[in-house]
């Protein structure tokens, strides 16, 4: 199974190694050891007015209102092309995002913002604690900073909190603050539904250790190790029906659909997986606390 972790922290050595001076730096994103984070994947509707349109494992997620759409992440700056091309090839204008959400402040998941957001003008809504870091292109992240900027930098229209709603049209979703992976990665709660059901959602940030070093040592972000104990005590307790993730190797997308199947929201009815992942991420913070 796909290592994120370890794939982040090659990648902050391969930043460190190949960034130039900072007097000099332009946005340089490092290369993508991982050839699913920008292979091509057919888009569908996961349940109700949420349909996938990102990448093989980058996920990205488009939620339809009556009043225009939502776009949760945007992958690497090259699938700006492919992620307007999966909206409308279910049917959507690509102009009628109006929202821009995120779920953490990496270039694997900010890449295409800066120019999703200057084609549709939508609104980027961001956690208040990644601002900083999305002004600045990731250069001041505690974990791949420091070397330069990893995507273009964008300004957010608006900073939320933990349990702030975003309204659109006849949408309503929650941001659950759950930092860690970076200091605003964040989760979303909302309900969608068809015609014969309704489902809560969970857009799941999940705590992976994105650091070699031991927390103590990381002096940029001294809050860190409590940050990830609360972050995981609060997603253990979380309420769904369904969950999703930000890359789509961590809910096994791939097992649980295949390009061309019909419409079935049931394939993602998976506590158990998830309990499964949030206890295997618990695992690897209480081992990294003895480091």
């Amino acid at each position: 199974m796909f290592n994120y972790s370890l794939q982040i922290m090659v990648l902050a050595v391969a930043v460190s190694l190949t960034a130039p001076p900072v007097a000099a730096q332009k946005v340089k994103e490092p290369k993508a050891l991982n050839a699913d984070w920008s292979k091509p994947y057919k888009p569908f509707r996961i349940a109700g007015n949420l349909f996938y349109v990102g990448t093989y494992d980058l996920a990205c997620y488009l939620i339809t209102t009556t009043k225009g759409n939502i776009l949760i992440n945007t992958g690497l700056a090259a699938s700006n092309a492919q992620i307007q091309s999966n909206i409308e090839t279910l049917g959507f204008r690509f102009a009628d995002t109006r929202i821009l959400l995120n779920t953490q402040a990496h270039y694997d998941h900010m890449g295409a913002m800066f120019a999703i957001k200057k084609k549709t003008g939508a609104q980027l809504m961001v956690d208040e604690k990644d601002a900083v870091v999305m002004e600045n292109g990731g250069s001041s992240d505690y974990a791949l900073g420091g070397h330069g900027s990893t995507f273009k930098s964008v300004t957010p229209d608006r900073l939320l909190h933990d349990g702030d709603t975003i309204q659109l049209g006849n949408m309503q979703l929650v941001m659950l603050h759950h930092p860690g992976h970076t200091k605003g990665s964040c989760s979303f709660l909302f309900t969608v539904s068809d015609e014969q059901h309704s489902y809560k959602v969970l857009i799941a940030n999940m705590p992976t250790i994105v650091t070699e070093k031991s927390f103590a040592d990381i002096i940029s972000y001294p809050e860190i190790a409590g940050d990830y104990a609360k972050t995981l005590k609060e997603m253990k307790n979380i309420r769904f029906d369904i969950w999703l993730a930000s890359h789509a190797s961590q809910f096994k997308l791939n097992d649980k659909h295949q390009p061309g199947d019909a419409y079935n929201p049931a394939a993602f009815i998976d506590p158990a997986g998830y309990d499964a992942a949030i206890s295997n991420l618990q695992k690897e913070y209480d081992e990294k606390l003895l480091h």
